[in-house]
C-alpha cells in the first residue's frame, strides 16, 4: 500500500512526542513492506527560495520537508498565518510528487490539516486522521479567546472531512465524540508505540541515600508539575531529603519556580531544563520514583519511557494515563488534581522498594506485549484498509460553545 503520512512535526524537526511517534509509524509501515512518503517540513524560518525542498530517504521512508512560504512568520506570535504557511508549502510539495500516487493519506493533528485535506481531494484517496489532542482538552474543556476557537473550528473540520479517525487511548476517543460527534467516521483506538530497545532496563539501586523523585516533559501547566511541588513538602515530612528533579522546558518554568519558593521547597527542587537522551536515561535509572501527575493527558508516552527504562509510576489517571498505567499493578495513580493523594502515593511507593521493583518489572512486560511498534503499524494498517473514500461536502457552521467539553 501506497501511504502518505503528512505531520508538522518529523525528524531532524522534533518539538514533542509527535515527531517521534509519525517517525516510528512511518519506518514500521516501511518494514513492513508498505512504500510511505512522509511529508513534513523544514526547520522554522528556512528560507524556502535559499533552502527548497528537500527529498530523501532515511530508514527506508521517502521524507519530504517543505520550508514554509513566507517563511517570515514566528509559531509563537503568528501561529495562524505560520500554520497557512507551512500550509500552502506542504501542499506545492504534494501536488509534486508526480507520478506517485497515495492509496491513504494519513494526516496528524489540525495543524496539517490544510494540506491533508487538499492532498486527499488531489488524489482522490481516503483520509485518515489521528487526533492526538484537542485544544479544549488542553484547556479543560474550554475555547475561549480567537486563537482556541480557530484551531477548534479546523479541529472540528478535519475530523469530518476524515474517512476514518485514529484516536491513542479509549478517553481520547471520548474526548473526541464528545467535542465532534455524534455523525462522526469510525474512531478505532490504537495506543502509542514504544521502542524498548532505546530504553534500557535498570533494576533499583539500593536506597543509600535520601529519595529521588523525577519529572520529565514539557512544563505546561496541564502537566501538573506544580502538584508534584506542592506534594514535596508532605513527602518529605515522611521521607527527609527527598528530592524532585524536574527534566524539561516550557512556558511554566517561572511559575513552578514561583510555586517552589512558596511551598519552601525550591533547594530541593531541580530545574535542569531539557535534557538529552543519555541524560534522561541517567535521570531514570537513578529516580526512586518517575512522578507524573498530569491534568490532561491524551496518552502519556512519558509514562511508557519511564517503565521502559525501569522507573516505578506514580502517575494521575488523567486521560490515557489512566489506561497505560495499571493501579496497583504497574505502577500507583492518584485522581488528577489531588495533592493529598499524591503524597500519599509516592509514600506507598518509598515505602516498598520490593513492591516498587515488581510493579516496575510488571510495567516492561507489558510494554512488549501491548505496546510494540509493529502491533501499533500492523493495527494502522487495518484501518488503512477499511477507509472508504467518503464524498467531500463543505460542513456546516458550528456554534463554538466557550465550554466545549460537557463537566465529567
Amino acid at each position: 500500500m501506497k501511504v502518505l503520512l503528512v505531520s508538522w512535526e518529523y525528524p531532524p524537526v522534533v518539538i514533542g512526542g509527535l515527531g517521534r511517534h509519525v517517525h516510528h509509524l512511518a519506518t514500521e509501515l516501511a518494514a513492513a513492506g508498505h512504500d510511505v512518503v512522509v511529508l513534513s517540513r523544514r526547520p522554522t524560518a528556512t528560507d524556502p527560495h535559499s533552502h527548497p525542498t528537500t527529498d530523501e530517504v532515511a530508514d527506508g521512508v521517502r521524507v519530504i520537508a517543505a520550508a514554509e512560504d513566507p517563511h517570515e512568520f514566528a509559531f509563537g506570535t503568528d501561529m495562524m498565518a505560520w500554520t497557512l504557511a507551512m500550509g500552502h508549502a506542504m501542499i506545492r510539495a504534494g501536488i509534486a510528487l508526480g507520478d506517485w500516487r497515495p492509496d491513504v493519506v494519513h494526516a496528524h493533528d489540525w495543524l496539517v490539516a490544510h494540506p491533508a485535506v487538499a492532498l486527499a481531494q488531489f488524489f482522490d484517496a481516503p483520509l485518515v486522521s489521528t487526533i492526538h489532542a484537542t485544544e479544549a482538552g488542553r484547556h479543560s474543556g474550554w475555547v475561549s479567546g480567537p486563537v482556541s476557537r480557530q484551531v477548534h473550528a479546523l479541529e472540528r473540520w478535519l475530523v469530518h472531512e476524515s474517512d476514518s479517525l485514529i484516536a491513542c487511548s479509549a478517553s481520547m476517543r471520548d474526548e473526541i465524540t464528545a467535542l465532534f460527534g455524534p455523525d462522526l467516521a469510525e474512531v478505532a483506538v490504537i495506543p502509542n508505540g514504544i521502542d524498548t530497545d532505546g530504553w534500557p532496563f535498570a533494576s533499583r539501586r539500593p536506597q543509600t541515600g535520601p529519595p529521588e523523585l523525577l519529572y520529565f516533559g514539557r512544563l505546561e501547566y496541564e502537566k501538573g508539575v506544580h502538584d508534584a511541588i506542592a506534594a514535596l513538602p508532605r513527602i518529605r515530612r515522611t521521607h527527609p531529603g527527598t528530592t524532585l528533579t524536574v527534566a524539561g522546558d516550557g512556558t511554566q518554568l517561572g511559575f513552578l519556580t514561583e510555586q517552589a519558593r512558596r511551598h519552601k521547597v525550591l533547594k530541593a527542587t531541580n530545574f535542569v531544563g531539557r535534557v538529552d537522551h543519555e541524560g534522561l536515561l541517567r535521570l531514570l535509572h537513578r529516580a526512586d520514583a518517575a512522578v507524573l501527575p498530569s491534568h490532561y493527558e491524551p496518552f502519556g508516552i512519558v509514562a511508557l519511557e519511564a517503565a521502559a527504562a525501569g522507573a516505578p509510576l506514580v502517575t494521575s489517571t488523567a486521560g490515557g494515563l489512566g489506561e497505560a498505567v495499571i493501579d496497583g499493578q504497574t505502577g500507583l495513580s492518584h485522581p488528577p488534581g489531588d495533592v493529598a493523594a499524591l503524597a500519599a502515593a509516592v509514600r506507598v511507593l518509598l515505602d516498598d522498594a520490593d513492591a516498587a521493583q515488581r510493579r516496575a518489572n510488571a510495567a516492561r512486560d507489558r510494554l512488549t506485549a501491548e505496546f510494540a511498534w509493529h502491533t501499533v503499524a500492523a493495527a494502522t494498517a487495518q484501518v488503512y484498509l477499511g477507509a472508504k473514500r467518503g464524498e467531500r461536502s463543505p460542513q456546516p457552521r458550528h456554534p463554538i460553545a466557550e465550554r466545549a467539553l460537557p463537566d465529567r
